[in-house]
C-alpha cells in the first residue's frame, strides 16, 4: 500500500503507523524499546525536499521501521535535506547518525543539549559513575546503583558513533512556512519546539504530553531546577494561540492550555506528597514511596531517583523543605519548619 497525499488522515502500512499531518507531511510512529512504545518523528516538505524533527532510539526495530517507511513512501533517503533533533534523549537522537549516514543531511540541535549530547554519550563519558555517585549520595543502595550505571553504560554504547551536530541558529522553513524556535527547557536544558502562528501549529516533542506526564529530573552537568525552568516553558506556551500540538509520544493535543493546568496540578500533587515524606528521608526513601505501586528496573529508578531530586530542589527552594548533608556527603531531607538536629 501507498499512501499519497490524497488518502485520509490517518492509516496503517503493514506494521506502521502513519498519520497525516495538516499541512502536508508524516507522523510516524517510530518503535522504542520502552513502555511508550513508539517515539513519533515527523516527515515534512520543504518544495521538493523534506525535514525530520526526531530520529529514534537505535535498535534493530527502529532501523527496520524507517526502512519500510522509505519503501512505502517511495522516498530516497537522500530527498531528506535536515534533520532537527529536538533534545538529547536517546529515543529522539539515537538513529542521528545512522539517518544522517543515510540522508547526508545535516543535524541540528539547540547547543546545550548539543554539549550534553557530548557529555553523555560521547567516548570517555563518565556520566554514568556521576549518575551512579549521586545516587548513592541520595540514599540508593550501592547494588542498585551499580545496576543503574551499568545500564546507562550499555544504553551509551547505542548512541555511538555520534553525528555531526550543528547548532540550530536560524528558523526553519517547511511546509511553505517559516517556524519559530522556542527554547523550552525543563524535560533537558536545550530542548525546542517549533511554532507557526498563522496556523497556530506547534511540535512540542516531550514538553507537553497526553495522557503521560514528561519526566523532569535533575542530571549531573545539567540545570539543578529543572521543574521551575519547566513551570516556566509552559507558561510560555500558554500564552501562544495554538490550535493543534504535535508530540513524540501519545496523541495529538488539542486543548493545550486544559493540559498545561492538568501537568501543573500533577506535579503540585507529587510535590505535597514528597514533602509530606520528608522527614530526616532520603531521597530514595521518598522515591521508594512515592513509587510503591510499580516494580521499577534499574532503567526506571534512574528516572524515579532523578525526578525526585527534581522535586526536593524545587521544594527547597520554595522554602518547604531543607537538606542536611553528613560528614560523609549523605543527603536527607525534612521539612523546614523541622528544627535541624
Amino acid at each position: 500500500m501507498r499512501l499519497t497525499s490524497g488518502q485520509i488522515n490517518s492509516q496503517e502500512a503493514g506494521k506502521l503507523n502513519f498519520t497525516k499531518v495538516e499541512g502536508g507531511g508524516y507522523r510516524i510512529g517510530i518503535p522504542v524499546p520502552f513502555p511508550m512504545q513508539y517515539v513519533y518523528c515527523y516527515l515534512l516538505p520543504k518544495e521538493d525536499a523534506f525535514v525530520l524533527i526526531d530520529t529514534g532510539y537505535n535498535y534493530r526495530k527502529a532501523r527496520e521501521a524507517w526502512e519500510e517507511v522509505f519503501r512505502e513512501l517511495s522516498l530516497s533517503p537522500g530527498r531528506i535535506e535536515a534533520i532537527f533533533v529536538t533534545h538529547f534523549h536517546p529515543d529522539h537522537s539515537g538513529l542521528a547518525d545512522w539517518m544522517q549516514n543515510k540522508t547526508g543531511a545535516p543535524v541540528y540541535m539547540h547547543t546545550l543539549d548539543l554539549q550534553m549530547m557530548e557529555q553523555v554519550w560521547g567516548e570517555g563519558s563518565i556520566q554514568s559513575q556521576r549518575i551512579r555517585v549521586m545516587a548513592e549520595r541520595h540514599g540508593v543502595p550501592e547494588t542498585l546503583s551499580k545496576e543503574i550505571a551499568l545500564h546507562m553504560d550499555k544504553m551509551a554504547e547505542t548512541m555511538r558513533p555520534l553525528p555531526s551536530i550543528q547548532k540550530l541558529d536560524h528558523e526553519p522553513v517547511f511546509m511553505g512556512r517559516q517556524w519559530k524556535v522556542l527554547l523550552t527547557p525543563g524535560h533537558s536544558d536545550g530542548m525546542f519546539c517549533l511554532y507557526e502562528e498563522s496556523t497556530g501549529t506547534i511540535f512540542l516533542s516531550d514538553l507537553i504530553l497526553d495522557p503521560i506526564t514528561p519526566n523532569i529530573s535533575v542530571w549531573p552537568g545539567t540545570s539543578q531546577r529543572p521543574l521551575h525552568e519547566y513551570f516556566e516553558s509552559l507558561e510560555k506556551i500558554r500564552e501562544l494561540p495554538i490550535n493543534i500540538a504535535y508530540t513524540a509520544h501519545g496523541n495529538p493535543i488539542y486543548h493545550v492550555k486544559e493540559r498545561i493546568d492538568e501537568l501543573i496540578k500533577h506535579h503540585e500533587k507529587r510535590l505535597s506528597a514528597m514533602e509530606t515524606l520528608a522527614d530526616h528521608s532520603t531521597v530514595y526513601q521518598i522515591a521508594s514511596a512515592i513509587f510503591s505501586h510499580r516494580k521499577l528496573n534499574p532503567h526506571q529508578w534512574r528516572f524515579a531517583i532523578a525526578e525526585t531530586i527534581a522535586h526536593m530542589h524545587y521544594l527547597e527552594e520554595e522554602g518547604r523543605v531543607k537538606h542536611i548533608t553528613d560528614k560523609h556527603g549523605a543527603i536527607t531531607y525534612q521539612q523546614n519548619h523541622q528544627p535541624a538536629t
